[in-house]
């Protein structure tokens, strides 16, 4: 039994650590005329072009502000902003983990759009849940 706490206890204060850890990082920003790409870990979705499958979501479609007011009201909050690029973050309740989502304009009224986790390996599929909600705000 007190192997079973010491494991549990130790659990939560490397959740509480890597909480921690992900508060110190920021958005990886534009690369090269795009956003990062979403590397090898299934904690990252994107819109941009070269992207694998099971990380792909589609770019969204409206104005700055309209998403800018969609990230706000579904708990972001605006950490980077130009005419062209916007950065937010989304912090979770529990460890407090940061979430990265980053938007890029495109043409028209076209904005891709990136979701990443910045720390651990798999989000359970917060980030591509996250883009759905933003897109279902704008609309």
């Amino acid at each position: 039994m007190k192997f079973f706490i010491f494991a549990v206890l130790a659990i939560f204060v490397l959740f509480f650590l890597l909480g921690l850890k992900s508060q110190k990082g920021k958005a990886k920003g534009i690369v090269n005329g795009h956003l990062a790409e979403p590397g090898s870990a299934p904690n990252c979705v994107s819109s941009e072009i070269d992207v694998q499958p099971e990380k792909k979501v589609a770019p969204l479609n409206g104005s700055l502000s309209a998403i800018k007011k969609a990230i706000i009201s579904t708990g972001g909050t605006i950490t980077s902003e130009t005419e062209s690029y916007l950065s937010a973050t989304y912090m979770s309740k529990l460890f407090k983990f940061v979430d990265d989502v980053e938007i890029r304009h495109d043409k028209d009224n076209i904005w891709h759009i990136r979701s990443a986790s910045r720390v651990g390996y798999s989000d359970r599929g917060v980030n591509r849940k996250r883009v759905e909600k933003i897109r279902a705000a704008i609309s």
